[in-house]
């Protein structure tokens, strides 16, 4: 079965950045609904168009293409006293700004006495990426998926 909209595509990844160092890699083959559903890099879906099971890609991205260039402005310093006592470096908190309903998850680099500073920026904001995969299975999406814009079952959602 070829990828089309409205099909399943099961397939395993590996994102590098442009030196080649592995970002990201899958143990187990991750799915999305194809057809314009936001559920992968937009040029990665365009690649993978009409391809079968068995296929792979290498798709190059910039970073208008991923996670956006990188945001001096998300880098906040905030007050210790606004954060629990068991802070630490690596900790996520939502945030955003005052009077708007977007959220933004920002990632806690570093912990002082009297501040923390927070930065909202993705973690591969600005980067070149590249993102190599090959396609396990291809399968037609039922009608609940399609209505909820999203794969349910094995390596999907789950209601």
């Amino acid at each position: 079965m070829r990828i089309e909209k409205n099909t399943v595509v099961s397939l395993n990844y590996e994102l590098t950045d442009d030196t080649g160092k592995i970002l990201e890699k899958t143990d187990t083959p991750i799915s999305y609904l194809h057809g314009g559903y936001g559920g992968i890099f937009p040029l990665v879906e365009e690649a993978l168009h009409e391809m079968e099971a068995g296929h792979s890609c290498s798709v190059s991205m910039e970073p208008e293409d991923t996670f956006g260039e990188y945001d001096a402005e998300l880098i906040r310093v905030e007050p210790r006293s606004s954060f629990p006592d068991d802070v630490v470096v690596g900790m996520h908190f939502e945030g955003g700004a005052e009077g708007s309903d977007d959220i933004i998850i920002y990632q806690v680099t570093e912990v002082a006495d009297d501040t923390v500073i927070v930065d909202g920026n993705h973690p591969f904001a600005g980067m070149k990426l590249i993102f190599a995969c090959t396609v396990t299975e291809v399968r037609p999406a039922t009608a609940e998926e399609i209505t909820h814009q999203h794969v349910h079952g094995a390596h999907g959602h789950e209601h």
